[in-house]
């Protein structure tokens, strides 16, 4: 005969257990997911051939603005679109800051605004919209490029984008685990990666149920 305080506690102690395992097999998928976006992060340039209609900088390290103003000088594209500038800065000030010529780039220079990378790709949009353009170099750090490649593709489906990533010497991609600074920050990535991803995703499913 079975007691029913005693079936009671077994069903409670069986869904205990399911939920540690549940809980188990979530944190191995989101590790193994991590080692496996680390692993792919970009470490060298694979396309320093192709010139494009414009150069796309995303802000966040002196070494993507140096970047892109040095392909803009050499002329890997017409035009160079800097996301992210902070608000009040124009153009002239910027490259004052950066110690390069402003008459020399002035006219050849767009600024935006955004705080967010999936701000940077909207503002993008419309900038080559405007200028008609359908191929883009975009630059900014490799631990960055995973998202903001998912953001841009999302939102400009038909625009060539060919990744242009900096390697920023703080960041030790290399046995990246062994530098807590390192590990922070593309943990920190990786799960902002997650998020995106799961946001299209979503909008992908309603889309296809009809669900709005």
């Amino acid at each position: 005969m079975v007691y029913p305080r005693k079936n009671a506690r077994w069903h409670q102690k069986s869904w205990v257990v399911r939920l540690l395992i549940v809980g188990v097999l979530v944190v191995a998928a989101w590790g193994a997911g991590l080692f496996r976006f680390a692993a792919l992060l970009p470490t060298e340039i694979d396309d320093q051939t192709t010139r494009t209609d414009a150069i796309i900088v995303l802000t966040g390290g002196s070494e993507r603005l140096n970047t892109g103003l040095d392909l803009l000088k050499d002329n890997w594209a017409g035009k160079l679109f800097v996301s992210g500038v902070y608000q009040g800065v124009d153009v002239n000030t910027l490259l004052q800051m950066f110690r390069h010529n402003p008459a020399d780039l002035e006219r050849r220079i767009g600024i935006g605004t955004a705080t967010s990378t999936i701000g940077n790709a909207l503002e993008t949009a419309d900038w080559i919209v405007k200028e008609g353009f359908t191929s883009l170099r975009l630059v900014t750090s490799a631990y960055h490029m995973p998202r903001s490649l998912l953001e841009f593709r999302n939102v400009m489906p038909g625009v060539k984008l060919v990744p242009h990533p900096v390697f920023a010497e703080r960041v030790k991609q290399d046995r990246w685990w062994a530098w807590p600074g390192t590990a922070s920050l593309i943990t920190g990535e990786y799960n902002k990666f997650l998020l995106a991803w799961l946001r299209h995703f979503g909008k992908q499913l309603f889309a296809k149920t009809g669900v709005r």
